[in-house]
């Protein structure tokens, strides 16, 4: 089982994603596609009169502050017109798909964050009606009732809470969270970026090989913006038993064919004290 997750940055190249996907599925391989849509989402958003704003946690994760006004916009690019055009072009190449959120089903469900903190100017503050939360249950016997009937599911965000409210989830520990269900062989998660690059932006500086216990010092080290929360995931994954990680790049061809050959930063389990 794989388990691919694109994001929503700019620059990804989605008939290609698709492109990769047919071919894997129509060989037999089974998978599951997660994506976002960031960036489709804060054009919205703008056009609606409600820009996007971002909050940093102390811990110095930076998300997405999500109102309930936010909430509905998320929901419509996401949920409507990313997940659906990704179910059409699947489609046309004969794969079918299936398009759903982690709402539908209770695919992914979770705590609701009731409160949050987030730093501002060094100072830590606490916000509340906040629409967001963390996948810690994925509806496994459904999406296997899909793959028994030969149908890809396409997921994304939002997820449900245990009360039953819509919640903005990250998509790439919500894919380290499916990937863990079924204990994966792969997750792949892929972005508009090589992988952790050791400079950022200088793509030349690619870190290419990381083990699960290097991940907190890369984590710290290295990673800039949005790399630091795809790395908590990897290491959620690959605790959690899933087999190999790849950070890799979904702007050029073939981008989930590359990253399963090891481009990007493949990301192994520690390995066991005293192992040479």
């Amino acid at each position: 089982m794989i388990i691919v997750k694109v994001g929503g940055g700019e620059g990804i190249n989605y008939d290609a994603v698709c492109d990769d996907i047919a071919q894997l599925w129509q060989e037999g391989q089974r998978l599951i596609f997660v994506h976002g849509g960031s960036h489709r989402t804060n054009q919205v958003a703008e056009a609606l009169g409600h820009p996007p704003q971002f909050v940093t946690s102390p811990s110095g994760y930076t998300s997405r502050l999500t109102d309930r006004a936010t909430l509905e916009i998320f929901q419509m690019v996401y949920c409507g017109q990313i997940n659906k055009t990704l179910v059409e072009r699947l489609q046309r190449r004969g794969v079918n798909a299936v398009g759903l959120s982690g709402v539908d089903g209770r695919i992914w469900q979770g705590p609701r964050k009731k409160v949050i903190k987030v730093v501002e100017d060094g100072r830590t503050r606490i916000l509340r009606n906040n629409f967001t939360g963390k996948v810690t249950e994925v509806n496994r016997d459904f999406l296997q009732t899909l793959l028994d009937a030969n149908c890809l599911p396409v997921l994304t965000p939002p997820a449900i809470s245990f009360e039953g409210e819509a919640m903005n989830v990250d998509g790439d520990r919500a894919a380290a969270a499916t990937a863990a269900a079924f204990q994966a062989d792969e997750l792949l998660i892929l972005s508009n970026v090589p992988g952790v690059l050791r400079q950022f932006p200088d793509e030349n500086s690619l870190i290419s090989q990381l083990t699960a216990d290097e991940i907190d010092h890369v984590s710290e080290t290295f990673a800039e913006g949005r790399m630091r929360i795809k790395l908590l995931g990897a290491q959620e994954a690959l605790t959690a038993g899933v087999r190999r990680v790849v950070l890799g790049d979904a702007r050029g061809d073939q981008p989930i064919l590359r990253a399963l050959d090891g481009w990007g930063t493949v990301i192994t389990p520690a390995q066991p004290e005293g192992a040479a």
